[in-house]
């Protein structure tokens, strides 16, 4: 039975990781458009959600293939705080579109990059998940 939920997570993983490249390239894509235009300050408030994201997926991905189930859940726990971050940052940014408008794409694009890097959080939560399945035959799914 292990090694059947072994084959079904890493079928699961594929996809996730897969979304994750396609976030990246909408990201890279937000970047290039942002690199038209004189910097804003405002790049920096994406820094810590950047971080977060970032280190989520590699836990992730470390927790799958090490058959951690501690860490897999300790990225699971770590999605609302990203859920957070995300939405922060999008009130100040739709805050700074109202007051700057000269700058507004460049805020929008801070804005969907912020909001593909929440969902490279999601991504790493499903792997998280999909890791505490194959290596503890329990489903965490849509667990609060």
């Amino acid at each position: 039975a292990s090694d059947l939920r072994q084959v079904i997570s890493a079928i699961k993983l594929s996809p996730n990781i897969e979304r994750v490249a396609d976030e990246a390239t909408n990201i890279a894509e937000c970047a290039r458009k942002l690199n038209r235009h004189p910097p804003l300050a405002e790049v920096n408030s994406i820094v810590p959600i950047q971080s977060h994201a970032n280190s989520m997926f590699k836990d992730s991905i470390d927790a799958f293939v090490r058959e951690d189930v501690e860490l897999a859940r300790a990225v699971v726990s770590r999605d609302k705080q990203l859920d957070d971050m995300n939405a922060s940052a999008n009130r100040q940014l739709t805050e700074r579109m109202m007051q700057d408008r000269d700058h507004l794409r460049g805020y929008l694009n801070l804005i969907l990059i912020s909001r593909c890097l929440e969902r490279v959080g999601d991504h790493a939560t499903n792997i998280a998940e999909d890791a505490v399945y194959a290596a503890a035959a329990e489903d965490i799914k849509h667990q609060t």
